[in-house]
């Protein structure tokens, strides 16, 4: 068996998950990290409130049937480096990042011994999910904050290194809610990359492989500028816009999938 095929899946949620009804998105990714054999560990280095959203996810996972729930806190990078956090990772089926600040996530766990061993247990079937902030930090170049814009300028957005887990991909979250397409699309230009995934809320695309599934009330944007033939970002100053000519674009909504090989929607 290879590598590619061991590797667990990633759940990427665009925020704002049903938590308290159907909980589809949330079911999906326990699901997919063994339902009610799952061993979850809740990730909570992005968020300002690290006992108040432990405790949220703890309860809502319990409720959805996973067998154990572990709360990972890491307020440091010194917390990263806790046998206790590794331990927990080391035994869990799922890792789940709550939403907040991405940048915390990278600055308190990338390049960790935490960090390796989520890599690790990824590599050998752990499922990856992530909500908000946990979904911004998925590439290996990620949207660290920018304005809620419809045209692309060069000031549009601000990018930074990502955990790693889809590289090639720039993924923005909260999209059709907060208007992002067009600091997605400035992500593009400026970090480019071969595709980007704009997120919306209560929504989640389920990467197995090269493919992903939709699933959640809302929709994926998938901008595809692997063909683009032009963009003026030569010689832009910094509040000027972009011009990009020749980009592809596919809206898909719950149960629709996409091959991220072929850039080709699955109807």
């Amino acid at each position: 068996m290879t590598t590619e095929s061991k590797r667990g899946a990633l759940v990427i949620i665009g925020g704002a998950e049903d938590r308290e009804g159907d909980c589809i998105v949330l079911r999906e990714f326990i699901r997919a990290a063994g339902g009610v054999k799952a061993h979850i560990a809740v990730m909570t280095a992005a968020t300002g409130f690290p006992k108040e959203v432990g405790e949220e996810y703890t309860h809502i996972f319990d409720r959805l049937g996973a067998e154990s729930v572990e709360v990972v806190h890491t307020e440091c990078r010194a917390d990263s480096e806790e046998p206790d956090a590794i331990h927990a990772i080391e035994h869990a089926t799922g890792i789940f990042f709550t939403g907040g600040d991405q940048s915390k996530i990278v600055d308190f766990i990338k390049g960790t011994s935490l960090d390796k061993a989520i890599h690790k247990r990824h590599e050998k079937g752990a499922v990856i999910g992530g909500t908000s902030a946990g979904a911004a930090m998925m590439p290996d170049e990620m949207i660290v904050g920018g304005a809620s814009v419809s045209n692309p300028s060069v000031d549009a957005v601000e990018m930074g290194p990502g955990m790693g887990f889809l590289p090639g991909i720039v993924v923005d979250q909260h999209f059709a809610q907060r208007g992002r397409l067009g600091r997605l699309l400035a992500a593009l230009v400026l970090k480019p990359a071969v595709l980007g995934l704009g997120i919306d809320e209560d929504t989640a695309i389920i990467v197995n492989g090269d493919e992903f599934q939709v699933v959640g009330s809302g929709a994926i944007t998938v901008v595809d500028e692997s063909n683009a033939t032009y963009n003026n970002l030569d010689g832009l100053l910094k509040d000027e816009a972009i011009a990009l000519c020749d980009v592809k674009l596919h809206i898909l909504p719950h149960g629709y999938r996409f091959n991220l090989k072929t850039h080709q929607p699955l109807l």
